[in-house]
């Protein structure tokens, strides 16, 4: 197995670190390389971007020159995009969720491709849809992924249209003048089912079938795992393979893809140092200078990022050890009972696969400046 890219670049990361912490730090070549191993194993016509996973200037430039489009979900993002890129409006995806009409109404202004996430909207903004093509977010019934929070379908999830409100979306589309020319369906995160993109390709199909004739692009969205605490990598090559079985069935359709973790969790890591080692009782607990205001995640989501001390690397674990923030809270906390070396105050401590929803979700809660973002060169 091929090292990690802080292991190989541990140098550059300690110094990064005696400058300052706590620091995001990005390596792009490992942004280019997951965009690269995306697009030979999976076929596609357009492989997307979610701007919402990392959206540094410089990420959003690799995975552009890769031959990726963004997909935003907000009028910032979307503004953001074009800030960075000479992009043209109409090869950018917005996906709203609850968005207000002003919002939605500038986007449809701008040019992007609008996604319809709420029929009821056809109605109640009038003739602001009119005369355009759109695409519709399906919920395809069913949520998957590693936490409720990220799971994005089924009625207990906020997103999408219901199928059985698609024919009436369908006639009122005709009866404004709106092209519904895209179906798109999202399940969730950290989805390890290799047939789950067939599977979506399947029953937006079905739904094109009966209810909308224009549709010539199918997205399957993403939710692809990105693999911690020593599980197997997830395989893309199979997740393709069934990809392209349906394609074979169904050429009529473009297939579009987006799974925006994948492509930069593992090139991201966030560093930070140790502040201070406690024991109460049996239980050690290592204190970070790092919070949840810099990485949510683990409080979030319960999500799991492996955690090394960078300065002893390839020490001997000394036993079970709560790794834990300055935040003020019980939950500021990166993992519990975890096995970790011998720490004490100054120590360089790397969270690994931290290139996605981390810098993005941060804040100054307990005004406590999250924290910032290097790439390396």
């Amino acid at each position: 197995m091929t090292d990690p890219w802080w292991r190989t670049r541990r140098d550059a990361l300690l110094t990064l670190a005696d400058e300052q912490t706590p620091r995001y730090v990005y390596d792009l070549d490992t942004v280019r390389a997951q965009a690269r191993a995306l697009r030979a194993a999976v076929p596609a016509a357009r492989y997307l971007y979610a701007v919402k996973a990392n959206g540094h200037p410089d990420v959003i430039r690799a995975l552009s020159d890769e031959g990726l489009y963004p997909e935003c979900v907000s009028l910032s993002e979307i503004e953001h995009v074009r800030s960075v890129l000479e992009v043209d409006p109409a090869d950018v995806l917005y996906t709203p969720n609850f968005a207000s009409r002003a919002e939605v109404e500038r986007s449809l202004e701008a040019g992007v491709q609008v996604t319809i996430d709420n029929a009821a909207t056809l109605g109640a903004w009038g003739e602001m849809w009119a005369g355009h093509d759109v695409f519709v977010r399906v919920d395809p019934g069913v949520g998957k992924g590693h936490h409720a929070h990220v799971r994005t379908a089924g009625t207990a999830s906020k997103f999408g249209v219901d199928a059985s409100d698609l024919e009436g979306l369908a006639a009122a589309a005709r009866a404004k003048g709106v092209r519904v020319v895209g179906l798109h369906a999202h399940v969730g995160s950290g989805v390890d089912e290799t047939d789950v993109w067939a599977q979506t390709a399947r029953i937006l199909a079905s739904h094109a079938d009966a209810h909308f004739p224009d549709v010539r692009v199918l997205d399957v969205g993403g939710g692809l795992p990105v693999p911690t605490g020593g599980a197997s990598a997830f395989d893309i090559e199979a997740a393709g393979r069934a990809l392209a079985a349906f394609q074979a069935e169904r050429p009529e359709f473009e297939i579009w893809v987006e799974p925006g973790r994948y492509l930069v969790a593992d090139a991201g890591v966030l560093v930070a140092r140790v502040t201070q080692v406690k024991r109460k009782g049996d239980v050690r607990y290592v204190g970070l200078d790092a919070g949840m205001n810099s990485l949510v995640r683990p409080a979030l989501y319960g999500a799991h990022h492996d955690i090394v001390n960078l300065t002893r690397l390839d020490e001997p674990d000394l036993g079970p050890a709560e790794l834990v923030g300055p935040i003020c809270e019980t939950g500021d906390a990166f993992a519990h009972g975890r096995s970790f070396p011998n720490a004490i105050e100054g120590d360089v401590v790397v969270i690994g696969t931290a290139g996605a929803y981390g810098a993005v979700m941060a804040s100054h809660y307990n005004r406590r400046a999250p924290a910032e973002e290097v790439v390396l060169a």
